[in-house]
């Protein structure tokens, strides 16, 4: 394990991105094993949402390359992991408007459910493809 991928070499946007992700990933692992609808689980719920807002967040500021200024406007540097922003933001508020509005654990669950395998599970373990910074944090440099 090379912890230098992200204690020298990872920007704070991305360090941000990985202890609210990691965060967030823990936190869903718990909702998902308690009983649903307690008391903890509207806390677990709203603290799970914060740390989705952020990881999502911060995600739209890692990009290859320099950018900066109101290039953070376009898609210069960009991949196509970036489309896993507004999917997970999608998630969340459609989750909470299930749930808050329309009053209805099913139209909460999905969504939630969806931010949660498409934002963590899906997009995180893109992130141990080989050339990825978590690969090389867990496994190495490539070669």
């Amino acid at each position: 394990m090379d912890w230098t991928v992200f204690t020298e070499r990872s920007t704070a946007e991305i360090q941000l991105h990985w202890v609210t992700a990691l965060l967030a990933l823990v936190v869903g692992l718990v909702i998902f094993a308690r009983k649903k609808g307690t008391l903890s689980h509207k806390t677990l719920g709203s603290i799970y949402v914060v740390f989705m807002a952020i990881t999502s967040a911060s995600a739209f500021f890692i990009r290859s390359g320099d950018v900066s200024g109101w290039q953070y406007l376009t898609p210069a540097g960009m991949s196509w992991i970036h489309l896993f922003i507004p999917l997970t933001l999608l998630g969340i508020v459609g989750g909470l408007h299930g749930i808050l509005v329309k009053k209805d654990a099913k139209a909460h669950r999905g969504p939630i459910v969806g931010s949660f395998i498409g934002g963590l599970i899906i997009a995180g373990g893109l992130t141990l493809l080989p050339g990825r910074r978590m690969y090389e944090l867990l496994f190495g440099a490539l070669g």
